[in-house]
Order: structure tokens, then C-alpha cells, then sequence
């Protein structure tokens, strides 16, 4: 098959900051880019050429997204199955409606890497209090219950302590179906981006390193600090999963590495994610750019990691404080780097950016992104 060239116009489904970023990456190599976001005001709007206004489930605007595009790609999983057949019809959709059936449920996506012989920790379907009910009984708790759809950055889940509070979670995740986890006692929870090209070029990042608040990524560093058995295990794993789904476009591989000494895969994302922003300012080849790679069949970047990274994640908080954020005090700190979204209306929670770091080790860079958060927070 040929190589989509520069030139060309890209499509993306989501126009948030994922889709921003890509935007961007592909602007720089020359392709022009078009997406579709419920919002005409999404975050990509100052950087695509067009923005199609609709929901992810409108298959007559997946369509008119497509028809001016070579190649459509993603920057979220919850895409309707009749918009990716309506955008397939008109040019190649990537990655392909048989890898967004797998991952963009949750059970479905545990019941394939089950099935495909990938290690996942212990888990059950709930479709009722009754299966919750079991789930405890058989699991144990602590319990994570989260909604088969969406329910990203902590949202959409539960933390189930005892049985007495089952009815009660269930009421708090509407009643929807959902996944039962079993709590693990983890060393560290760790990340594999991997990219294949649909001629079949797969490579895979090193890993990240990873570290949540609230359920919620606050910092991530490359490479992450992992013994060199647990870093060429997890890549393995990583990249044995894009060739067995069948990936066109890159995948981030969410992992836990547990207090056993067990690396277990806790969730796939399709899509660039967030603890590879740091590609950005370690590796020649960004996760953005290798997207952008990926998807028009060009050859795949390199992925080494020319100097250590951190990303410290900003959030809405930060914009609502008695002050506003002193972004000159942070771009003081060397080495550092601030990138906003371009979001409108700042809340709690949401993420409106991140800050970047590079040192001569992975622990330099973090101290310098946090102490650049630090001096943002100033009065």
C-alpha cells in the first residue's frame, strides 16, 4: 500500500487536547487536518483547518469528516460504531473499528486480553447489585468497580471497601454495567506507548513511570527507574498486544507491577496518552508525531530517549486559587517547559495543560517540574 504523503489531510475524531497536540504534529510535517468535536470551540479549533461540529455518534457528520480526509484517526475511544463505518466508507479509518470494539468496553477489552493469554489481574462482569454482590464475596475487597464506558481519569469508578457499601456504589455508578477489579498491593503502576504502521513496523517506547492522585495521572517520568527484566518484559507485552489486535496507529498499555513482582495489564488506550507527553522534550520522535506516522504508513520514528523527562499535570485548580498562575515564575525554572490545551472555563479536575522537565535523570527532571508547579502557585 501507498504511503499517505504530506500534503495530504488527516481526520481526527475528538478535538481535545489530544487531538490538539496531534493537530500540531501534523501541521508541522505538512498535512492539513480536519476533526469532529461536539464543540466548535474544542481545544484543536486554533490549530485545524476545520472543525466539524457534532457528536461522536452522528454517522452523516462521521461521513463528511471522512470525505475530505486520506486518513481518519483518534483521540478517543468512544466513537459510535455506525460513524466509524460511515468514515470507513470514504477513506481508512485507523486504528480500525475491530480494535475500538475490543477496548472501548471494559469487559470486553479484560475478556480479550484474557482470552489472548495476557496477564490481567483478577476481575468480574457486573451487570447487576447481584454480580457486584458476588464480586465482593469472591474478590474481596478493597474493590474497584468502574463503568464499561467512558469513566477516564477517575471518573466513573468506585473504590469499594466492604460489602455493606455495595448498594451504594452501584447506585453511585447509575446502576450501568461495569468491571468488578480485585485491589492489588502494588510496587508501581507503569506505561508502554507502541506504534504499528499498517505495513507491519511496530516499536514501542521505553516505559513510563507513573504516579496517580485521586485516580487521577499527577506526574509521569522517561524512562521510568524499572529493572532492566521488568522494562524489557513490559515492552514485550506491549508490543505483542498491537500485533495481535491488529493495530494501525499507536497504543498506550496502561501496566501494574505488583508487590509480587507480577506485571499485570490494567487498561489499553488506543490514542496518544498522557504519560507520554514527555516524548515531547525527550525523544526526537514525539508520541504525536508518531501517530501521525503511524496512520499514513510512513516509516516509524525512533524512540530513544535522548534525556530524561517528567511531566507534572496542570489542572483547573490551579487557575481558581486566590491568584492567578505566575507562569513567568515558572518558566524560570531551567530545563522546564509549560504547555496549556487552550481550554476554556478552568474547573476542578479538568486538565489544562502540564509542565515538562529534562534532566540528567529522571529524578532531576521531576524536582525541576514540580518545583516549576511550585513557583506557578506563588501568590
Amino acid at each position: 500500500m501507498a504511503p499517505i504523503l504530506p500534503g495530504s489531510t488527516i481526520g481526527i475524531f475528538g478535538g481535545g487536547q489530544l487531538g490538539r497536540m496531534t493537530a500540531m504534529a501534523a501541521r508541522t510535517l505538512g498535512y492539513n487536518v480536519h476533526v469532529l468535536d461536539p464543540s466548535a470551540e474544542c481545544a484543536a479549533r486554533a490549530v485545524a483547518d476545520r472543525v466539524v461540529a457534532a457528536r461522536f455518534d452522528d454517522a452523516d457528520a462521521a461521513a463528511e469528516l471522512a470525505r475530505h480526509c486520506d486518513v481518519v484517526t483518534l483521540e478517543i475511544e468512544q466513537i459510535g460504531a455506525a460513524s466509524l463505518a460511515a468514515a470507513a466508507s470514504h477513506a481508512p479509518v485507523r486504528p480500525g473499528p475491530r480494535v475500538l470494539e475490543i477496548v472501548r468496553e471494559r469487559a470486553a477489552q479484560k475478556a480479550w486480553l484474557r482470552d489472548s493469554g495476557f496477564p490481567i489481574g483478577p476481575w468480574r462482569d457486573v451487570n447487576s447489585l447481584g454480580d457486584l454482590e458476588r464480586a465482593v464475596a469472591e474478590l474481596g475487597t478493597p474493590l474497584f468497580v468502574k463503568a464499561n464506558h467512558g469513566g477516564f481519569d477517575g471518573r466513573g469508578q468506585v473504590r469499594l471497601e466492604s460489602a455493606a457499601g455495595a448498594p451504594d456504589a452501584w447506585r453511585e455508578l447509575a446502576e450501568r454495567p461495569s468491571v468488578a477489579e480485585k485491589g492489588l498491593g502494588l510496587e508501581l503502576e507503569l506505561s508502554v506507548m507502541v506504534a504499528r504502521s499498517p505495513s507491519g513496523e511496530v516499536i514501542a517506547y521505553p516505559p513510563a513511570v507513573n504516579h496517580h492522585e485521586n485516580q487521577v495521572l499527577a506526574w509521569s517520568v522517561l524512562p521510568g527507574p524499572l529493572e532492566p527484566e521488568i522494562a524489557r518484559a513490559a515492552t514485550t507485552i506491549a508490543s505483542d498486544i498491537a500485533v495481535s489486535i491488529g493495530l494501525e496507529g499507536i497504543l498506550g498499555v496502561e501496566m501494574f507491577l505488583t508487590t509480587a513482582g507480577e506485571l499485570l495489564v490494567n487498561e489499553l488506550a488506543p490514542r496518544p496518552h498522557n504519560s507520554y507527553h514527555t516524548t515531547e522534550v525527550a525523544c526526537v520522535t514525539s508520541q504525536f508525531e508518531q501517530i501521525v506516522r503511524a496512520v499514513c504508513d510512513l516509516p516509524l520514528g525512533t524512540t530513544e530517549v535522548s534525556r530524561p523527562s517528567a511531566i507534572v499535570n496542570l489542572f483547573g485548580d490551579v487557575w481558581l486559587g486566590a491568584s492567578p498562575p505566575r507562569f513567568d515564575r515558572a518558566l524560570a525554572v531551567p530545563h522546564t517547559r509549560v504547555h496549556l490545551y487552550g481550554k476554556p472555563g478552568p474547573r476542578p479536575g479538568r486538565k489544562m495543560g502540564h509542565i515538562a522537565a529534562v534532566g540528567s535523570t529522571t529524578d532531576e527532571a521531576l524536582a525541576r517540574a514540580r518545583d516549576a508547579f511550585a513557583a506557578l502557585r506563588q501568590p
